[in-house]
């Protein structure tokens, strides 16, 4: 079948619109007809090279919502019409060891992979290799693995529904699902975007105070205190920002930080904010980082260091409670949407994604 897409030929150069092949659904696996995509920063750190190298040319976009156009061999979830979510992560198998534990974010069978070679290939006869392994949204089809589908109902729209995909998850599901703050504890957020926002609004979510954003950016710390932050601090306007997050916690410093920003120093930074036996969770990352200023004594006052993928939620279960959230009217997704654009004014949306002063543009097909 021939759709639209937008290939990556180089980096750090704008998408090319073309038409490319792409393969028909086989076994366990599902053709969508895309709605909407909304742009995540993770996109724009891969067309920079700045997620590793990978083998062009490629395609991004994995924030996406669409409808199941095809299906094939042994599909059961889906059938032809239904509106549905797709994620880089995939639901659990249900039979490995984690999966049993209940940690099927964890899945030994079905499991989260980027830089994968995918179902399109070009005019070339190359076949592209896909950023987000299993999903592909900047076209206007894609053939994607059952397993990374979520049905959503009829009357949640769409640009809102493919938030959920990742940047919803990544950030409400860090503080539910794998920091697993508590009520009344204090949360420090450090990095204010798409991501981190949501962060907060998971913090508030869950009773937290006080809930501290952490950016170089007004404009995002503004963003902030409108998602639920109780105070926020500008690491550029402070002589000592760390000091800051310890006045504000009445000198333990934050039960919590989730760093939502790359960097290695950021990273520091963060942990250097967190309280005895606090917890910092790891979401931000860039290619080539290594956690070198780290020393044995740094942890002798109890603090923990983990990471979080795509929030460890369980794919089908939280997403359906997430609209549940927002349906009645406690999760901000409206406020998520900076920008509409369609699919032929895409570099344009990714120029103004990549300039920092929105949260998240919409590619709608």
């Amino acid at each position: 079948m021939k759709v639209k897409a937008a290939v990556m030929y180089e980096l750090n150069q704008p998408l090319v619109m073309e038409e490319l092949e792409l393969d028909p659904p086989g076994k366990g696996e599902v053709m969508i007809k895309m709605a909407a995509c909304a742009i995540c920063h993770s996109d724009i750190h891969a067309m920079k090279g700045e997620h590793g190298d990978i083998k062009l040319p490629a395609i991004a976009g994995h924030e996406i919502c669409g409808f199941v156009e095809e299906v094939g061999e042994g599909v059961i979830y889906v059938k032809k019409g239904d509106k549905v979510i797709a994620s880089i992560i995939p639901e659990g198998c249900g039979q490995c060891y984690y999966c049993r534990m209940g940690l099927s974010s964890q899945c030994t069978t079905n499991k989260l992979a980027l830089y994968k070679v995918g179902k399109f290939v070009n005019k070339k006869g190359q076949r592209l290799t896909q950023y987000a392994g299993a999903v592909a949204g900047f076209a206007e089809y894609a053939t994607i693995p059952e397993v990374n589908l979520v049905k959503v109902p009829d009357d949640m729209p769409e640009d809102r529904a493919c938030l959920l995909a990742c940047g919803v998850i990544s950030g409400f599901g860090a503080i539910l699902y794998r920091a697993k703050v508590t009520a009344n504890s204090s949360v420090a957020v450090v990095g204010c975007g798409g991501v981190g926002l949501n962060a907060i609004q998971g913090a508030k979510y869950i009773g937290a105070y006080p809930i501290i954003g952490v950016d170089v950016k007004d404009n995002k710390l503004a963003n902030a205190k409108i998602f639920g932050a109780t105070h926020t601090v500008n690491p550029k306007a402070e002589k000592d920002p760390i000091k800051a997050i310890f006045d504000i916690t009445y000198g333990r410093g934050a039960d919590y930080v989730i760093v939502a920003v790359a960097g290695i120093e950021i990273l520091r930074m963060g942990f250097m904010m967190a309280a005895r036996d606090g917890l910092v969770n790891i979401i931000g990352h860039g290619h080539g980082e290594k956690m070198t200023d780290w020393t044995p004594l740094d942890f002798m006052g109890g603090k923990r260091l983990t990471g979080s993928a795509m929030g460890a939620v369980k794919l089908r279960i939280d997403i359906a409670r997430l609209i549940e959230l927002y349906k009645a009217g406690r999760l901000k997704l409206d406020e998520l949407v900076s920008g509409h654009y369609t699919f032929d004014k895409i570099n344009e949306a990714l120029v103004s994604s990549e300039k920092g002063d929105v949260i998240r543009n919409v590619i709608m097909f």
